[in-house]
């Protein structure tokens, strides 16, 4: 039997004390994760249609919202300016956001992207706010977006999976990660080597050589030149751990 996609939980971003963050940024202090990166992701991917360059509305709509130290005023910078957007300045003062790690933030521009009458579900939307959510130890709201999917009408892909498999690790949450592994498999997706490369890595820095094998295994099937690409791991992997050492 297939696996099924997480639960039916509602998208529900209010759940989040966004005036504690606002009013006390102190309070939500970035923690540098033990969890293994890696650089095939090449950044957040976007789509053709955002700009390049940011336009002078879209940098003033950024720096309000970081501004904004209350509901009200943040409120306020929603009805007058972000209102007043573009299409696409709305859409790069997201990605502009999520670039700059503000995800509170993120996560309110992402929910008015969705409420405007232009709006279509865009699976890379989804995939960079899992993504954001995860690096910031959100795992329960990455959860939901992945959720979220479905009820858009959107499949998850391969990157889909893949953010959520590191949303998972970089809490330590290996069996939900291996879990949502064998669901990216089971949907006909295939994983690629940005899988196989944060799942292998933080599986042997977690000890979990049983379950690295697992994967090392079906790097045979998925990928082209399997043995080559465990050999750039296990150097990278041996690398970082001689750095660790300094």
């Amino acid at each position: 039997m297939k696996p099924s996609l997480m639960g039916t939980l509602n998208l529900k971003f209010s759940l989040i004390p966004l005036t504690g963050f606002l009013q006390n940024p102190q309070n939500h202090k970035r923690q540098h994760p033990s969890f293994v990166t890696c650089g095939l992701r090449g950044g957040t991917r976007k789509p053709l249609w955002r700009s390049r360059v940011l336009s002078a509305e879209a940098i003033q709509a950024v720096h309000s919202l970081k501004l904004a130290n209350s509901n009200s005023k943040l409120q306020h910078v929603f009805s007058n300016k972000l209102s007043r957007l573009l299409k696409a300045d709305l859409l790069d003062t997201l990605a502009e956001l999520q670039r700059q790690n503000e995800f509170h933030l993120a996560l309110e521009v992402f929910e008015f992207v969705r409420k405007e009458v232009w709006y279509k579900p865009d699976l890379s939307l989804y995939c960079d706010m899992i993504q954001l959510l995860g690096k910031n130890r959100m795992t329960e709201l990455a959860e939901r977006v992945f959720t979220e999917l479905d009820k858009e009408g959107l499949k998850p892909d391969t990157r889909a999976f893949t953010e959520m498999i590191g949303a998972y690790l970089i809490v330590g949450m290996i069996d939900k990660a291996m879990e949502t592994y064998e669901m990216l498999k089971a949907s006909g997706c295939c994983p690629d080597k940005l899988t196989f490369t944060i799942l292998i890595r933080n599986l042997e820095n977690a000890g979990r050589e049983d379950l690295a094998a697992i994967l090392k295994k079906d790097c045979t099937e998925y990928l082209e030149y399997p043995e080559r690409f465990l050999e750039q791991v296990q150097q990278k992997h041996s690398k970082r751990q001689q750095l660790d050492l300094v």
